[in-house]
């Protein structure tokens, strides 16, 4: 057997290589359970520019993040993690909070199938909001979650001011939303998921993809979250 051309032992070999390096495994370990811009990256890790980009071209090289343009500003670009590209090699890293709040701009799809779905995952109470909530949830987010089991039939959307609560972990489902919080509150303790907008499409397609994208990370994210304790 000649392992230098094994595809699969070269993809590993790369993916090994490419987290033999402290700096890039805190990228990844950041990615874990969120996206973010290179900027946020950056600014969290303490990287300089040229060194960052260097690290992204490698982790990139092996397959291990993807680059998504903003919906909200499209001179913004969010790092995400290949789903599966490290299935079993990631710690999940702990977070504290007393419940979670899924955002999204009009509270009518991604945050409320988000909120669906956490509950029969996630052992801390789940909520959603809007930072412009619509009139109603959307038909096809009620339709996708009706094919999944989950039912958005009493849901209704909300402000997110109405909502939030000084200790909530906030988990952005969409760049809008994510990028008003960063402009008008600050840091504060949220993720935020670049997860494409379904509304836009208006597709069964475009909402299924959505659907699976939030379950994967919901799958991720859910073991991480606990309560404090008293």
């Amino acid at each position: 057997m000649d392992i230098e051309q094994n595809p699969s032992l070269v993809a590993r070999a790369r993916v090994h290589a490419a987290l033999g390096e402290p700096a890039r495994l805190a990228i990844v370990d950041h990615l874990a359970l969120g996206d973010a811009s290179p900027g946020e990256i950056g600014q969290k890790l303490g990287l300089p520019t040229n060194l960052l980009a260097h690290h992204m071209k490698i982790l990139d090289q092996a397959g291990l993040i993807r680059r998504r343009q903003s919906e909200g500003d499209r001179r913004r670009s969010y790092l995400q993690l290949v789903p599966g590209a490290l299935t079993g090699l990631l710690p999940a890293p702990l977070r504290l909070a007393p419940r979670v709040v899924f955002v999204c701009t009009h509270n009518s799809a991604r945050s409320q199938l988000a909120a669906a779905l956490w509950a029969g995952k996630g052992s801390v109470p789940a909520v959603s909001a809007g930072t412009s909530p619509a009139a109603r949830v959307h038909p096809h987010a009620v339709a996708i979650a009706r094919r999944h089991g989950l039912s958005l039939a009493v849901a209704r959307p909300r402000h997110l001011d109405e909502v939030l609560r000084p200790d909530d972990l906030v988990v952005a489902v969409c760049d809008n939303a994510h990028e008003d919080l960063a402009d008008q509150r600050g840091g504060g303790d949220r993720l935020h998921w670049s997860v494409p907008d379904p509304v836009a499409a208006g597709t069964d397609t475009a909402f299924e993809h959505a659907y699976a994208d939030i379950a994967g990370r919901i799958d991720r994210l859910a073991p991480a979250v606990h309560l404090p304790k008293e």
